[in-house]
């Protein structure tokens, strides 16, 4: 058995649950100014995903410690190369957690005015952020012979990886909506609705933008495997934008997280075997085979996933189905 190529399925896997949980998260953060007209509405978005946020969150950690284990080589040039991006990423989730906290502490529209705008800059850098380190991930980064990142910041920051970097947000936030419009009532739940009815035909655009983009730039194109998604991922998109159009929004909202979640399995068939593509010469690529750890270290791995990760995703599962009602006035709390 070829445990490398389980981990490389399991990690993408556990991204894709990732993006598909923290993007309605992120979604809700992004949307927050428009949506939220008061200080009522603005509460009631941000308990919609008060009981569930630091769960979701769970799955990054997880990815994280799964990458680190499983491909110890690629964590190391991953967050060496990328340490200043993961930095803002890691300081924009701190003081979007500290938000959720702190914002109801004080009654005066000064201090909930402060935590609502990190709320809302905690949500959409680390979506841009995310974005543009998947991007360069499938365009390539300096890596020399070495396993070793000889890039700046800067070099991360090229049009194509802003272009996706742009498309993450737009997404999260069209699937932000479409989770508001499940989870609220009234004139919130209406508005949530109108959002998602006119971020959807943008995702779509900007989707097709990238597409070309993706085209020209990588080689993700020539392998039909993630032709197949890509294409999985226009239908799923199309569809829940049609379905948001006549207000089946419920639906709607499953077809965006098939959407994401094609998207992500797409990025990482564009990448099979490798992990990590150098720009510097494609020999240099860290791939399954020499950035994994052990046969004996992915196979213990295995064993211990197999009886652990049910268990985190009962408990998550159990969570959601408990807070499955929409907000309501009485269960605000301030």
């Amino acid at each position: 058995m070829d445990w490398a190529v389980i981990w490389f399925i399991l990690i993408a896997v556990i991204f894709a649950v990732f993006f598909i949980l923290e993007g309605f998260d992120y979604g809700i953060g992004i949307t927050l100014p428009w949506l939220g007209r008061n200080d009522y509405e603005r509460r009631a978005l941000i308990n919609t995903i008060g009981p569930v946020w630091d769960g979701n969150e769970v799955w990054m950690v997880t990815a994280g410690g799964a990458l680190f284990a499983a491909f110890p080589h690629v964590y190391a040039t991953l967050f060496s190369g990328f340490y200043v991006a993961l930095f803002l990423l890691l300081a924009a989730l701190i003081f979007r957690g500290v938000s959720f906290e702190f914002r109801s502490k004080d009654e005066a529209p000064a201090w909930r005015q402060l935590w609502d705008t990190c709320i809302f800059w905690g949500s959409l850098l680390p979506a841009l952020l995310w974005g543009v380190a998947v991007a360069n991930l499938l365009r390539g980064v300096p890596i020399d012979a070495k396993m070793n990142y000889v890039g700046s910041f800067f070099d991360l920051l090229n049009p194509y990886s802003l272009s996706v970097g742009l498309l993450f947000p737009v997404l999260f936030a069209y699937h932000g909506s479409l989770y508001a419009s499940l989870k609220t009532t009234g004139d919130l739940r209406e508005r949530a609705g109108r959002l998602a009815q006119r971020s959807g035909p943008a995702a779509v655009l900007l989707c097709l933008a990238v597409a070309l983009l993706t085209w020209l730039q990588t080689d993700l194109f020539t392998r039909p495997a993630a032709i197949a998604a890509l294409l999985a991922t226009a239908a799923a998109l199309i569809a829940s934008v049609f379905l948001s159009r006549n207000s089946h929004f419920g639906r709607s909202f499953v077809c965006s997280a098939a959407t994401i979640g094609l998207f992500t399995a797409s990025l990482f068939l564009g990448l099979f075997p490798r992990l990590m593509v150098s720009s510097l010469n494609p020999a240099w690529s860290l791939t399954i085979r020499n950035a994994s750890s052990s046969p004996y270290t992915l196979k213990l791995m295995t064993f211990a996933a197999v009886v652990f990760v049910p268990v985190v995703i009962g408990y998550q599962a159990w969570a959601y189905w408990l807070m499955r009602s929409r907000v309501t006035e009485k269960e605000l709390e301030y």
